[in-house]
């Protein structure tokens, strides 16, 4: 069994009665991290962090399941993470967000909503001699490459 596998059995088991609490990501990084990503419906609290890092750190020792030297890390994805997940994006529904396409151009607007396959952004359109005006976009997410949350210090 893959390490990132039964990482991911014990943070669902230690998670299971919290269910505003999901798994972005769990990797075992090549320089021996082993990265834990979590993240609430409405945020996640230090404290819950720590409990998951004894329980997986604790299961992980007692099972033996990693043989060579690692550093288990265990939070939140960072502010400047991208969106990855559809839950991730429901949680930022109203607020600012970068869209980069796979074509590589960008969009910037108010996360209004996220269905099965698309995305759907409020952004400013100004055309030259005219005012700028809101249009709704709808995106496929299989045309994303990244979507991230604009941090706005008004």
């Amino acid at each position: 069994m893959r390490v990132e596998n039964r990482v991911i059995e014990l943070v669902e088991e230690k998670i299971a009665d919290r269910p505003d609490l999901f798994i972005v990501s769990v990797r075992f990084l090549k320089n021996g991290v082993l990265e834990i990503l979590l993240d609430g419906d409405q945020g996640i609290a230090i404290e819950d962090c720590v409990q998951v890092s004894r329980h997986v750190g604790y299961h992980l020792e007692e099972e033996n399941v990693i043989d060579t030297a690692y550093r288990l890390e265990v939070s939140s994805p960072g502010i400047d993470s991208a969106l990855v997940l559809p839950r991730q994006f429901e949680k930022n529904i109203g607020r600012d967000v970068q869209v980069k396409m796979l074509d590589g151009t960008k969009k910037e607007g108010q996360l209004l909503s996220i269905t099965g396959s698309t995305v759907s952004i409020e952004e400013k359109v100004k055309e030259k001699g005219k005012k700028a005006v809101l249009v709704q976009t709808e995106i496929p997410l299989d045309q994303i490459k990244e979507t991230k949350v604009l941090i706005s210090f008004k």
